[in-house]
């Protein structure tokens, strides 16, 4: 069992929704569950940064990727994902691995029954810091007021997927006043 796997806790659910927010990647993933109710602010589950060993092929670091996702979905019970749309302008052998591995990930949650939404980077930060133009400092300042749960040493691609689940909520929000 992965390290990261040995903190988890039982989750109850009840009325509330369970977002899984994903900052794709084949060498780390950010992975953050969040639950919010009808009232109050969101609250973080768990998160981690899923890591794989560069000395692998992308073969078997797309499976390891996601078996240990299989085994936190089941964990948690998200009912939905939401996951950053790539967007690359450079090494394009790194965007098409990323885009595979992003292929399963989304596999997997929408065998486990999630919706799954997609956001840019910019509808990301919209939703986080309330401008698209924000920076990376932004989001980091942001996030902690936004949810109840220890971000402390948490590294980047953890709060870049706990970004990406608020932006979920927020647009479910959003549709369901629409």
């Amino acid at each position: 069992m992965p390290k990261a796997l040995a903190k988890l806790t039982d989750i109850e659910k009840d009325d509330t929704i369970i977002v899984l927010g994903i900052d794709p990647g084949y060498e780390r993933v950010g992975i953050a569950f969040i639950s919010h109710q009808k009232t109050g602010k969101p609250v973080l589950l768990f998160s981690t940064c899923l890591r794989t060993e560069k000395s692998k092929i992308l073969s078997h670091r797309i499976a390891q990727i996601a078996d240990e996702l299989n085994i936190l979905i089941e964990k948690f019970k998200p009912d939905m994902l939401a996951i950053e749309h790539l967007f690359f302008t450079s090494n394009q052998k790194t965007a098409i691995a990323v885009a595979q591995a992003k292929g399963v990930m989304i596999y997997i949650a929408h065998k486990h029954g999630c919706t799954i939404e997609e956001f840019s980077p910019v509808e990301i930060k919209v939703a986080v810091a309330g401008h698209g133009r924000a920076t990376k400092q932004e989001i980091l300042t942001m996030v902690p007021h936004l949810i109840i749960g220890d971000i402390k040493n948490k590294i980047d691609d953890e709060i870049d997927a706990i970004a990406i689940a608020l932006t979920g909520l927020a647009y479910r929000a959003y549709r369901a006043r629409a």
